[in-house]
């Protein structure tokens, strides 16, 4: 199921994917999902902080509805960071 299912704007995506390519954002973003697991990608409450942490990192301002979206998304997709099956999978969406 792709993101644009769930409501989410390419162009943000697209913002998004420019901005992680400054080696210096990456990493920051990196240390702000450092720890995650799969029970923390299935929390609403710490996927919208994550949201915001990694928002505020990038510089982008999310409208209420755009961070349920995404929310919204990131739960659905039932992400274990440590499944290398999901995190190709996700590459690929987004790719």
């Amino acid at each position: 199921m792709s993101y644009q299912q769930y409501g989410i704007d390419r162009e943000l995506v697209e913002r998004v994917k420019m901005k992680m390519k400054n080696p210096l954002v990456k990493e920051r973003v990196k240390a702000v999902l450092h720890g995650v697991n799969k029970h923390d990608l299935q929390d609403r409450a710490k996927v919208r902080g994550l949201l915001s942490r990694i928002a505020k990192v990038l510089g982008e301002n999310l409208s209420e509805k755009q961070s349920s979206q995404i929310v919204n998304f990131v739960l659905a997709q039932k992400i274990d960071p440590n499944n290398t099956f999901h995190l190709i999978k996700l590459w690929g969406m987004f790719r």
